[in-house]
């Protein structure tokens, strides 16, 4: 197939650091290009895929500090997807709401993958679109707004052999968290379950301008550079370092995240992760076997005690078996499918015609999937 992906603008693709909805755009792109489909993805300048590279900006907007307009670069994204909307088959969509009232000018099949949460403002424009095709990243997720187009629900995947096992955690152990340094992430409740199971805690996560006063009221006064040490954003190595050494990964969320791709990311080391009992994470964490979801702080703390009875190489398999790149494009690719015939078929013969002559593939020859 001819595929468009677009991703956010925010942030490069695949991510120097933190940046989860960027690294899944890269992992699935290169995997579809792996796969003979003919990709074109839309990002950064600074991108580096297999794909052709279409970009309106030279580098991630969250890098450009005199940046006056971001939403400029996402206007003149949109209009180059416009222009070449005719040269796709599907055209997949990671940015989130604000593409919506447009898509109803594209003839070419569209599908948006929903990698944030809900708000009572972006409710108002799901509900107005709600007949767009949308991909959940959990179940939980759709939970939250059970009125939308569902086609499937495709959980994340990762490069498993970017994060090598780790047999056997650091000696002395300390505990890792990951994340932004936001109230929704909850690292101070990760600093508050460390320091009642008397372990280290190794922390790591950009601290983004909104969550400033947070970090230096909530976190910061804690940093003693021991007990509780920040070694701020990471690269790819320093954080597979970083989980693959833990005796565990903390991940007390406040909110309800709809995926959260640290827990593969730590499990797939062999670090069992203990989390809170919020969103996506009970279709994550397996219960007792690759570590532990949690309701209060209290159970995190006692589940710091049980994390031994925990198998390093079972957490490493759940991940290989569940959470690929090769699982989730398998999905991806039936997501695909499903759209493009579905939008055939409510198309008129001309209509069908006039695509396939001007060099769409026809249904009968899309690449098959399991």
């Amino acid at each position: 197939m001819r595929i468009a992906q677009v991703s956010p603008l925010w942030e490069r693709v695949p991510p120097p650091g933190y940046g989860g909805i960027e690294l899944v755009v890269s992992q699935l792109t290169d995997e579809l290009v792996r796969r003979g489909h003919e990709v074109t993805l839309f990002a950064t300048g600074d991108s580096q895929t297999l794909a052709r590279l279409e970009s309106v900006t030279p580098t991630a907007l969250r890098l450009q500090t005199d940046l006056k307009e971001p939403a400029a670069y996402e206007a003149l994204q949109l209009s180059q997807i416009l222009e070449q909307a005719h040269r796709f088959d599907i055209i997949h969509f990671h940015t989130g709401f604000g593409v919506l009232p447009y898509t109803q000018f594209l003839k070419t099949p569209s599908v948006h993958t929903l990698h944030n949460g809900f708000t009572p403002e972006n409710r108002r424009v799901f509900h107005k679109y709600r007949d767009r095709h949308y991909i959940s990243i959990s179940d939980a997720q759709r939970q939250l707004n059970p009125t939308l187009n569902y086609v499937r629900t495709v959980h994340n995947g990762i490069d498993t052999s970017q994060y090598p096992f780790q047999p056997t955690p650091q000696t002395p152990p300390y505990l890792a968290f990951l994340g932004r340094m936001s109230p929704e992430k909850g690292p101070d409740k990760a600093i508050e379950v460390a320091k009642t199971a008397g372990l280290p805690l190794l922390m790591a996560g950009k601290v983004d301008v909104v969550d400033q006063e947070f970090f230096e009221n909530q976190v910061k006064p804690h940093i003693d550079g021991q007990n509780i040490q920040y070694l701020g954003e990471l690269t790819h190595q320093e954080k597979v370092e970083l989980l693959g050494n833990a005796t565990a990964t903390l991940f007390p969320i406040q909110w309800n995240e709809p995926f959260g791709l640290v827990t593969i990311e730590s499990m797939c080391t062999g670090t069992p992760v203990i989390a809170s009992n919020r969103g996506a994470v009970p279709e994550i964490v397996a219960r007792g076997k690759t570590g532990f979801v949690c309701d209060r702080i209290s159970a995190m703390v006692e589940a710091v005690a049980q994390v031994s009875q925990i198998e390093r190489q079972h957490c490493h398999e759940f991940v290989l078996r569940y959470f690929s790149v090769a699982a989730m494009v398998d999905k991806y690719e039936a997501a695909y499918e499903k759209v493009f015939k579905t939008c055939q078929n409510q198309q008129s013969p001309w209509e069908r015609e006039s695509r396939n002559g001007h060099g769409a593939i026809a249904s009968s020859q899309l690449i098959p999937v399991a």
